[in-house]
């Protein structure tokens, strides 16, 4: 057993038409409204494709510059991009484990406090569950960076911004799934710790967590979340196989990724990892395959070759990364 601390069909015309209709309608569930470029936009980052996620969150933010969402949709595409590129295999998992400080970081951080800022306007002007919700979400969205570069501090400290934050968006709004979900991650990861972590955090004055309870909660940001539901499933997976080694059930909360957005290197990454954990080699090594064969690696990352490549400029950093990863796991005998 490997321990992982030692380290988001219609058949009839009118059916067709009910649907598009309802497509362009904006998403409304537990206080928190999408509208239509929002959850393009979404669908984009989520199906591999984080730089036209960021083109329209942008023209989001040009329509909407006081409304935190546009800048939230830019951060969780450029923190994709990050995740994607910073990944590597320890303890026979892809995961982003850790890296140093880069200098595209700053422009992430800065998003997240653009994101805290203008949700603390709008609160002072009128107190609503919807902007302490954003508000988490800019907190949450710097931990994640921090975390990566192994600031320990400086993600309690943003952790615990974005717990508050969440908890009172939820006493204003009980039924605020996305808030739900932040603080189900919350208390997942908190109890995730190990003792000498806990003990320093109750020190450091930093609430407890209560797995289960964390990982009930998560459920509900999955099944009712509006912008939260696939970071939600993909993180609580991704927690199941790393803390919990519960690889079976992680398959079954990671399925869905796949199948919605077939093309999102991260997700494919992931569920041949599981099927390789499992000792389904043949599933695995579909997915692996899977990588090599997506549209924009075959185009700009024919080969690992580097340099020799004609087409390695246009390889972007995540597709570089996956296929090497995709190559070396097809490589390695399980």
């Amino acid at each position: 057993m490997r321990d992982a601390h030692a380290e988001p069909l219609f058949r009839i015309p009118v059916t067709i038409f009910f649907a598009v209709l309802v497509m362009a309608l904006p998403v409304r569930a537990g206080g928190l409204t999408l509208p239509p470029e929002a959850r393009q936009a979404m669908a984009r980052m989520y199906d591999g494709d984080p730089d036209a996620a960021i083109v329209i969150a942008k023209k989001l933010q040009q329509s909407q510059p006081d409304h935190p969402l546009g800048f939230v949709l830019e951060a969780e595409a450029e923190w994709w991009k990050t995740y994607c590129a910073a990944s590597e295999i320890k303890y026979g998992m892809v995961d982003a484990w850790k890296r140093g400080k880069n200098p595209e970081d700053e422009a992430y951080l800065a998003l997240g406090d653009k994101v805290i800022k203008l949700a603390q306007a709008q609160i002072s002007q009128s107190e609503s569950a919807e902007m302490h919700f954003y508000a988490g979400t800019g907190y949450a969205l710097k931990a994640r960076l921090f975390g990566l570069r192994g600031e320990h501090r400086a993600v309690a400290h943003a952790g615990v911004s974005a717990r508050t934050e969440f908890l009172r968006a939820l006493q204003l709004d009980p039924d605020m799934a996305d808030a739900t979900a932040g603080i189900g991650l919350y208390n997942y990861y908190v109890d995730s710790f190990s003792s000498i972590v806990k003990m320093l955090g109750f020190f450091m004055g930093i609430p407890g967590g209560n797995k289960q309870e964390g990982i009930r909660q998560m459920q509900i940001g999955i099944d009712r979340g509006v912008l939260m539901s696939i970071d939600t499933r993909f993180y609580l997976a991704n927690s199941l196989r790393k803390y919990d080694h519960k690889y079976e059930e992680a398959l079954t909360v990671a399925g869905p990724l796949v199948a919605q957005y077939p093309h999102n290197p991260v997700y494919l990454l992931l569920l041949g990892n599981l099927n390789a954990e499992l000792s389904r080699n043949d599933k695995a090594a579909e997915y692996f395959r899977a990588v090599l064969n997506l549209p924009a690696i075959q185009t700009s990352c024919p080969s690992s070759s580097g340099a020799a490549d004609a087409a390695a400029a246009n390889c972007a950093p995540c597709f570089a990364r996956a296929r090497d990863i995709a190559n070396l796991l097809l490589a390695t005998p399980h």
